[in-house]
């Protein structure tokens, strides 16, 4: 089965280095297979038959604390998750000089629907929940009236992982790649 592991806080302002080389060995060692890097921040895309979504976290994260010495939270989605999170993105929701979209990826403890009633949205926001994520859209211009800044510090925030966009566009196309 394909998954991606999207790890939390790594080679973030200088903190919690990591060699995506050295990341790419580690998921090798554990026996997992196509193992595919995409960019600095931490997502892995690879094959494996093994256990179930939980298992795997644990599992790289074991061998992250082994290899790197370092406690990395680990969230692991499979292709039918990452699709259904893509296709509730709208094509006009994008990354660029204008615009801001961020996909927040939540872990089990949050991903419910009524996650929206607990965050603070303002009227330049455009938020919408899909089965494992919060989509958040915002122009750069508005960003400063922008509710997303005060996500940062709560409960909530330190049980998500943010990707732009972008990004979750490509760990999509490098996925379906795979069949």
């Amino acid at each position: 089965m394909i998954y991606v592991a999207l790890l939390r806080g790594i080679n973030v302002g200088g903190n919690n280095k990591m060699e995506m080389k050295k990341l790419q060995a580690t998921f090798e060692a554990i026996g997992y297979t196509n193992v595919v890097t995409y960019i600095n921040s931490g997502n892995i895309v690879f094959e494996t038959s093994t256990k179930g979504k939980d298992a795997i976290a644990n599992e790289i994260e074991d061998a992250i604390k082994r290899d790197f010495q370092l406690d990395i939270k680990v969230l692991v989605k499979n292709f039918e998750d990452i699709k259904v999170i893509n296709n509730h993105l709208p094509d006009t929701w994008v990354k660029d000089k204008v615009m801001r979209t961020d996909v927040m990826f939540l872990w089990d403890t949050f991903d419910y629907p009524e996650i929206l009633q607990q965050i603070i949205i303002k009227h330049v926001d455009n938020v919408k929940y899909a089965p494992g994520a919060v989509l958040w859209n915002v122009t750069y211009n508005d960003y400063p009236k922008s509710g997303i800044s005060k996500l940062s510090g709560t409960e909530i925030f330190r049980n998500m992982t943010v990707r732009n966009v972008n990004t979750v566009r490509k760990l999509y196309q490098i996925m379906e790649n795979f069949h």
